[in-house]
């Protein structure tokens, strides 16, 4: 077995070395840091979709009215836009984690390059950072999943799928965002990530149907991560499950592999090469 040694820290270890089953240490230490210093930092970005919901749903769904959802099913406008800002909560927990956290860890403080002397390997790297930013965006969707069964916006029992639908979409989201922040080296580009992020939450068939756009649009936004989110969460809430859902579940698989795959290779190229 070949060695290759960590740049700037005069250890050697297996090149083959990926993942030494330890991923969990990285996430008990990250559970620990937000404990400490960031709490109420990360509790504070559940309430943006809350008072999306409030806001729109409550307050302009009265003069709405109903909508048709993709299935055809007219729903209250409330509850048409419920289950979307259930899917953008935890994109955003998910997505926050593993981007500008994990660009201050690589860039900053050098948290990385300090694991990869150790026993962990880049696999268990990436595989706990992944987790931490997954349990962030469940956390988010989870507390908001609360506040829809409150306000009666859970329209039938197949709501309950939902909690694992948003564990799909959290980890398709924190797999691939992880890996994209690795190529990123200063906080100007880090700014792309709010430019593709914002339109993607306001077109994905969010707030209105996807069928108000000219076809093209459609097709692009229908490219989309979120719009799958989107559709597979409002599936779930109205009840209105059809075959596209296995399409959505089959685009989040392919995305949280795609994700493990590039952000393991890219901490492997930055770090033990």
């Amino acid at each position: 077995m070949t060695a290759t040694q960590a740049p700037g820290t005069g250890i050697r270890r297996p090149a083959r070395a990926l993942y030494a089953g330890n991923a969990r240490a990285v996430v008990a230490r990250g559970l620990l840091a937000t404990r400490s210093s960031n709490l109420l930092v990360v509790v504070s970005g559940f309430f943006e979709p809350v008072f999306y919901l409030l806001s729109l749903g409550i307050g302009f769904g009265a003069l709405v009215g109903t909508v048709a959802t993709s299935t055809g099913q007219e729903v209250p406008y409330a509850a048409y836009i419920a289950p979307a800002l259930l899917a953008v909560s935890a994109m955003n927990g998910a997505i926050y984690d593993s981007t500008w956290n994990a660009f201050f860890k690589l860039n900053y403080s050098k948290l990385y390059q300090g694991m990869l002397t150790t026993s962990l390997g880049p696999l268990d790297v990436a595989l706990g950072e992944i987790l931490l930013a997954l349990l962030r965006g469940a956390m988010y969707a989870v507390g908001f999943m609360v506040v829809m069964q409150v306000l009666g916006l859970n329209l039938s029992w197949t709501a309950l799928l939902a909690l694992p639908a948003v564990l799909l979409i959290a980890f398709g989201f924190a797999s691939l965002g992880l890996g994209i922040t690795s190529f990123m080296k200063t906080f100007q580009q880090m700014d792309w990530i709010s430019f593709v992020m914002l339109p993607m939450f306001l077109f994905s068939a969010t707030f209105y149907p996807i069928t108000v756009y000219p076809e093209p649009i459609q097709w692009l936004i229908q490219a989309l991560p979120l719009w799958h989110g989107v559709e597979l969460i409002r599936a779930m809430t109205t009840g209105a499950i059809s075959g596209m859902v296995l399409v959505h579940i089959g685009y989040y698989l392919v995305m949280i592999v795609v994700g493990v795959v590039l952000t393991t290779r890219r901490l492997r190229a930055l770090f033990l090469a």
